[in-house]
C-alpha cells in the first residue's frame, strides 16, 4: 500500500492509486475547501452525534457526495453496526475512481475507528496491525477503549464474512452434507442388519 499525506489527514491508497480513506478535524476540513478539491476528494463521511449536527454537516453538498453517520464518542456506543455502511460507501467511491475523506469533530476517535475498520477488512489486517498502520500516518489517533474493543471483536466477524464470500464455507458445508449422508447410510445398513 502506497501512502500519501493529503488534505488534513491520512490518505491510504490502494494498489491502483485510488484514495481509500482520509480523516481530519472539523476545522481542518471545513475551512480548507481548496485543499480538498486539490486532493481530488469526491466523497466525505461525516461522523457525528446528534448534538453536533449543527456544525458537522455537509458544507459543500454540490461539490461532494456525503454519508452522515451518527456515532457518539461514548463507551456505550455500538460502532460495529455502522461499519458495513461506511465500508460500502468507501468501496463504492473507490469503484467510481473517487477519493473519500472520513472526519469527525477531532479526527481522533470516531473517524479513526472507522478508518481502522476499513483498513482491517479491506487489507485483511488485525486490529493491532491496522491501528499501527493508521497511527503511523496520523499520530494523534486514539479510538476510545470501547471502540478499540469493538474493533478487536470485529476482526473475526469480517474474517468469517470474507470466508463465506470467498466460498470457503461452501466446502465445509459440503463436507457436512457428505458426513450426514454417510451417517444416514450407516443407519440404513444397521436397520437392514436388525431385520
Amino acid at each position: 500500500m502506497d501512502t500519501v499525506e493529503a488534505a488534513a489527514g491520512l490518505e491510504v491508497q490502494d494498489e491502483t492509486g485510488n484514495a481509500v480513506s482520509s480523516f481530519g478535524s472539523l476545522f481542518e476540513i471545513v475551512v480548507q475547501l481548496g485543499i480538498l478539491q486539490a486532493a481530488g476528494i469526491t466523497h466525505i463521511v461525516c461522523i457525528r452525534q446528534d448534538v453536533e449536527a449543527s456544525f458537522i454537516r455537509p458544507n459543500f453538498p454540490g461539490l461532494f457526495t456525503y454519508l452522515i453517520v451518527d456515532i457518539a464518542d461514548s463507551v456505550r456506543e455500538n460502532i460495529i453496526h455502522h461499519i458495513p455502511k461506511v465500508n460500502d460507501f468507501i468501496s463504492y467511491c473507490l469503484q467510481q475512481g473517487g477519493k473519500v475523506l472520513v472526519h469527525g469533530n477531532g479526527g481522533i476517535s470516531r473517524s479513526a475507528a472507522m478508518v481502522i475498520a476499513f483498513v482491517m477488512e479491506n487489507y485483511g489486517l488485525s486490529y493491532k496491525d491496522a491501528f499501527s498502520y493508521v497511527q503511523a500516518r496520523r499520530f494523534c489517533i486514539n479510538p476510545n477503549e470501547a471502540f478499540a474493543n469493538q474493533l478487536m471483536e470485529y476482526e473475526p466477524i469480517y474474517k468469517a464474512r470474507l470466508s463465506h464470500k470467498n466460498g470457503q464455507w461452501s466446502y465445509h458445508a459440503g463436507s457436512l452434507k457428505r458426513k450426514d449422508r454417510e451417517e444416514d447410510e450407516m443407519m440404513e445398513d444397521r436397520e437392514d442388519m436388525v431385520v
